[in-house]
């Protein structure tokens, strides 16, 4: 049987809610990593299946990849098109043997209305960006240009980037979308030749994304002038638009060129290999990833690096050049028990695995929020070795779920234990990453500029990252309901015996 769903765009987040409320289970898919050293935080990866467990803050959601729970930024996310299909991608991550009412949904609708809501979902979300568009570049811009004694055209280049042009390549693309739109039968449509048709004109969003972080920067010296704030928001309500801010509006170009692949992903999934489209879409999917991955990594690197400052400015008695001196991604972190002298104490350690150096933490004994920084490996000079349970003969110790760090270039040597066989294997697939983003970064030449660096600690020491909801309380709130709720049970049962 063929089951309409919420088409999740306008009203989505609304009816996320109230789905959510009525006891539904609500996915939604990874835009861009999002790579956290916050214990309350949902680390994922682009592409990743995310349950949404709760959605009524409109900046962090709570949610869920199997066993691990946190906050995450919700404009990192889009929620699903079909959200009554069986979770594929979510099922890949279940280990064998995971119950299969947790995985599956109501029911399974027909390919046809799928494919129906995916291309929908395609032309609606595509004719509100150009409105989208047409706003920034009417709405603000052009008031701007009017204003040469607020703003001069170098500030409006930072500011706006190329989204003009991006606003004109648009309106082109959306006329040979309408074209190739089956209005009737929308599953019908055939628009995957329009995605190749244009593959290169989408390369102009490389230059608005690598330029984006800059227009963050000027737009929040300019929100820090009232004349500035009061016209932004003057052009905003001129030309009717929601309450977002400006910089807000600004993100939109780089979340939807981050949206096609997986749009494409689902339109191919629901695309009969027989289907006319489907070899367009197969290779226009291959064409938007590689557009896609490149934005998503240049910009993930440029905002961890904000991220790894605001981290070393909170870690207590740091000794040492800065994690920013070397390093510029967050690879993996987690706790594990250091030693590194024959007979030696063990040392339980916070670990904070950064391409090219591995930093370990100690926490603070009353308050375990607080870090104080004990030490860093130089990666470039260690070898990683597996290390079999039992006796290690160097420690002279027995061990379990073991690796160990030996150094290339002395006698250096450390012993690090995990508490479970799948986390000491997720630590050495950490440092074989480690080795392989290292060599990658060489190969594409990628590294940060000292000014990028300098700014990056700078802004760390003048301020403190965004609030959010607080996680533990809202758990801990819950386990006091359920508490509470089974004492009342105990007292109504005696009661009835009684």
């Amino acid at each position: 049987m063929c089951t309409d769903v919420y088409r999740w765009s306008g009203q989505g987040v609304t009816l996320c809610c109230h789905l959510i409320s009525d006891g539904g289970v609500v996915y939604a898919e990874a835009l861009w990593d999002h790579v956290t050293m916050d214990d309350q935080e949902l680390g994922f990866k682009a592409g990743d299946v995310i349950e949404v467990v709760d959605a009524t803050n409109k900046e962090w959601w709570w949610g869920r990849i199997l066993d691990s729970e946190g906050w995450f930024p919700a404009s990192f996310v889009r929620l699903r098109v079909n959200q009554d299909e069986p979770m594929v991608e979510f099922m890949s991550q279940v280990p064998p043997g995971a119950s299969m009412d947790l995985l599956l949904g109501p029911g399974l609708p027909c390919k046809e209305q799928m494919r129906t809501n995916v291309i929908n979902e395609i032309m609606s979300t595509e004719r509100d960006y150009i409105k989208h568009l047409k706003d920034i570049c009417e709405g603000y811009i052009k008031q701007c240009r009017k204003r040469t004694d607020m703003f001069t055209e170098e500030q409006l280049r930072t500011i706006f980037g190329n989204i003009e042009d991006i606003y004109r390549f648009h309106r082109k693309f959306l006329k040979g979308l309408e074209k190739k739109f089956n209005k009737d039968t929308p599953h019908r449509s055939e628009i995957g030749c329009c995605f190749l048709e244009h593959q290169t004109d989408f390369q102009i969003y490389s230059e608005y994304c690598n330029n984006h972080p800059n227009a963050c920067v000027q737009i929040s010296k300019l929100m820090k002038i009232n004349k500035y704030v009061f016209f932004f928001e003057a052009c905003r309500l001129l030309q009717r638009m929601i309450d977002i801010s400006l910089d807000g509006f600004l993100l939109t170009p780089v979340q939807k060129i981050c949206k096609y692949p997986l749009q494409l992903a689902e339109l191919l999934k629901y695309t009969n290999p027989q289907h006319r489209d489907y070899k367009d879409v197969e290779a226009a999917l291959n064409a938007m990833k590689n557009v896609a991955r490149l934005i998503n990594e240049r910009k993930r690197r440029l905002e961890n690096i904000d991220k790894i400052a605001h981290w070393q400015s909170s870690i207590e008695d740091w000794e040492g050049e800065d994690v920013l001196s070397r390093s510029s991604d967050l690879i993996f972190s987690g706790e594990l028990t250091k030693v590194s002298q024959p007979q030696s104490k063990n040392q339980q350690r916070m670990f904070f695995l950064f391409d090219h150096q591995l930093v370990y933490c100690k926490k603070d004994l009353l308050r375990r929020d607080i870090l104080y920084y004990k030490g860093r490996m130089m990666m470039d000079q260690m070898e990683v070795m597996d290390v079999e349970d039992g006796k290690e003969k160097f420690f002279n110790v027995s061990v379990k779920n073991a690796v160990k760090l030996r150094s290339l270039s002395g006698d250096e040597v450390h012993l690090l234990c995990a508490k479970k066989p799948e986390q000491k294997q997720r630590w050495l697939r950490a440092f074989q990453d480690e080795r392989k983003q290292v060599q990658h970064d060489r190969d594409m030449g990628f590294s940060l500029t000292d000014v990028q660096k300098k700014q990056a600690m700078v802004n760390a020491c003048k301020n403190h990252l965004s609030g959010k909801p607080k996680g533990l309380m809202i758990k801990h709130t819950l386990l006091i309901y359920r508490l509470l709720e089974k004492i009342d049970q105990s007292f109504h049962d005696h009661d009835l015996r009684s």
